[in-house]
């Protein structure tokens, strides 16, 4: 029989509260950490794109196919290509970008069921945290290119958008790819959002829909020939406040 002593469960509301603190206190430092980290990593991959799209997409799906060519091209157009470093949609924009010339980058984040880390990543940052994982996509992005997917590609896209017309991050293109996929949710954008007065007309506006590889690296160089990839100390600033 074992002689090792149980912990005493802590019953006082008082004391309970008090470690509580202590953990949260603890846990405001990891995160901390998590930060520093990934921003050490990340700061010099600039220009970038961050492409968002599905987990659940196989590889001879023609959005995988049509995914991995766009990253190539992004790639060797000199633009480094970030994705969630998974599976599906992930993968492909990672192998695209890992068979360029520039580097592809996966920001992994542990979830229980589809992500596993794919292995085609020049720079592999894992996350605990999941609102820092969505910082640091817009945080180093140039330009977002959204491919088809679910909820956490609805979830990324729209916050994407928000940070924009609120003006916590630069305006940025926005690309959505496969137009018969999105037509659905722009129409609703332009007749419910824009109808009810919940958005304004012009806010439509941040939002393309292209679907070949070649306009949507020619939309995102077009937003950049007259100011550059490099950031002002302003537009700097303006990112410190994500």
């Amino acid at each position: 029989m074992s002689t090792a002593r149980k912990m005493p469960k802590i019953t006082d509301p008082d004391v309970q509260a008090q470690h509580h603190t202590g953990y949260e206190s603890w846990h405001a430092f990891k995160i901390m950490s998590e930060f520093v980290d990934a921003t050490e990593r990340l700061k010099e991959i600039t220009p970038a794109v961050s492409i968002f799209g599905s987990a659940r997409t196989s590889p001879e799906h023609p959005y995988y196919v049509l995914t991995e060519k766009i990253a190539r091209l992004l790639s060797d157009s000199g633009f480094a290509v970030i994705s969630g470093g998974g599976p599906g949609i992930m993968e492909a924009a990672n192998k695209g970008a890992y068979a360029g010339s520039s580097p592809s980058i996966g920001l992994n984040i542990e979830l229980p069921h589809e992500q596993a880390a794919n292995p085609y990543q020049d720079i592999s940052q894992n996350f605990k945290h999941f609102f820092m994982r969505k910082v640091m996509f817009v945080k180093y992005a140039s330009a977002y290119v959204v491919m088809p997917g679910g909820f956490g590609t609805l979830d990324e896209v729209m916050e994407a958008i928000t940070l924009v017309q609120t003006g916590k991050t630069l305006k940025i293109p926005i690309i959505l790819v496969c137009s018969a996929f999105w037509q659905g949710l722009i129409d609703w954008v332009k007749t419910t959002l824009v109808h009810e007065e919940m958005i304004s007309p012009e806010d439509v506006d941040l939002i393309q829909m292209i679907d070949d590889p070649e306009l949507i690296a020619a939309a995102i160089f077009k937003h950049y020939e007259t100011r550059g990839f490099k950031l002002s100390a302003e537009e700097e600033r303006v990112q410190l406040y994500l």
